[in-house]
């Protein structure tokens, strides 16, 4: 068990999407963060879990439907708990943070000696509950905005609820400057907002033996490949890139396309793209790789030479960092916080969303380039975890500390200020 020293934040984690074996790639993004902070604070986790009576006679037409979770375990030594919420699919989603809130105050109660600090993934559901619980437990709240924030705005009493969570919240964090501007735009406090980055393990993500790395998935020494990353849902894009693809194969006729991922809480789409795929004659040009674990995930991007994702809406992708740090350029969608991770020119290339010409131009330009590789990685470890750990780490420090907010962390790169 951790030491707690006097003073010392202990951190209570709220997120209602958190990995576990039913789900294991749900969440990976806040798992890898807070896991990481995790090394420096005490930390427990509160996963709420979504539930309505009959669900479960709903997963039976939909398989991957809210997937049993278990109530508690233990994830590399940190406590996870899933008291469950009442939410029902599609309907009365306004009352999420409500019900959310008032769901978790028993298990917050179990621990109410083990956390000085709330911290809330995600402004709506948890940001709003999580301020709810700050002010009945005495404690400082602090929200990470990652993106839902822009479709949830489209809802009236949503984004109001939404928004009284940001201002009751003592300190914001965004993992992209498109979202900070986006919730400013809104209504929400500017000086309470501080952008921290997602980053990336470079020691994980590292590049192997390009020849080894094809030959595990069958596929030729020469030839241009393709690679995709990330749950199979229409958000993502896939169909987007297998759509550009028979255009592409006119100029590179030995081009193959590496798909990564599996169902995901927003749906499966495998069926839909498998049968697109046979629709346009790829079958032997498209491989369905299946979800990986990430310890994996470094050989099909080793064997790649382009990263794609056609993406409706980002906050920040920790995939664009960890195909750079495997080398790849990055070919993406002008959506959230893509171009903050896609900085430059030598990195990949930003296209409009929605527009196949485009995204077709790009990867022809893609595929026919001369990339610097080692200036890419070099990019992807200039924003290794470690650096957003220790401004995460130094902000809870500062919080605890008499509520004081803003302490300086020199950035590592500009485009992370805030």
């Amino acid at each position: 068990m951790q030491i707690v020293k006097k003073n010392q934040p202990q951190l209570l984690v709220i997120s209602t999407l958190f990995p576990h074996e039913g789900q294991p790639s749900a969440g990976l993004f806040i798992r890898e963060r807070m896991f990481r902070v995790g090394r420096h604070l005490p930390l427990v986790v509160v996963a709420p879990t979504p539930w309505f009576p009959g669900q479960s006679f709903l997963r039976r037409l939909r398989p991957h439907f809210r997937p049993p979770a278990p109530r508690r375990e233990i994830q590399d030594g940190v406590e996870i708990y899933r008291p469950r919420f009442l939410s029902v699919p599609g309907f009365f989603k306004w009352l999420d943070g409500w019900s959310l809130a008032f769901a978790v105050v028993p298990t917050l109660w179990q621990l109410r000696h083990r956390f000085s600090l709330i911290d809330a993934h995600f402004a709506y559901p948890e940001g709003y509950a999580a301020t709810l619980l700050g002010r009945w437990f005495g404690v400082p709240v602090t929200i990470t905005l990652r993106g839902t924030e822009v479709p949830i705005a489209r809802f009236p009493f949503r984004r109001r609820l939404m928004l009284k969570g940001l201002a009751g919240a003592t300190r914001v964090f965004a993992v992209a400057a498109s979202l900070k501007c986006h919730v400013i735009g809104l209504g929400a406090d500017s000086q309470k907002i501080r952008v921290v980055g997602n980053g990336v393990d470079t020691e994980k993500f590292t590049p192997v033996s390009r020849v080894e790395a094809r030959r595990r998935f069958k596929l030729p020494s020469e030839g241009p490949v393709l690679i995709s990353v990330g749950g199979l849902v229409e958000r993502k894009g896939f169909h987007r890139v297998i759509e550009v693809l028979p255009a592409l194969r006119e100029q590179f006729p030995d081009l193959h396309y590496l798909i990564i991922g599996g169902s995901g809480p927003e749906g499966d789409m495998s069926e839909q793209l498998r049968r697109q795929v046979q629709s346009l004659g790829l079958g032997e040009s498209v491989h369905f790789l299946g979800a990986l674990p990430s310890q994996q995930l470094k050989w099909p991007l080793s064997a790649a030479d382009v990263f794609v994702l056609a993406t409706r809406n980002e906050g920040w992708a920790n995939v664009f960092l960890e195909a750079m740090a495997c080398g790849l350029p990055v070919i993406t969608t002008e959506v959230g916080g893509n171009r903050e991770v896609v900085s430059d020119i030598q990195l990949g290339t930003v296209v409009p969303f929605g527009d196949p010409k485009a995204l077709e131009a790009a990867l022809r330009e893609a595929l026919s380039h001369s990339w610097d590789r080692a200036a890419i990685r070099k990019h992807a470890c200039e924003n290794h975890w470690d650096y957003r750990v220790e401004v995460l780490v130094q902000e809870f420090e500062a919080l605890v500390d008499g509520n004081k907010i803003g302490t300086r962390v020199k950035p590592v790169s500009k485009e992370f200020r805030s």
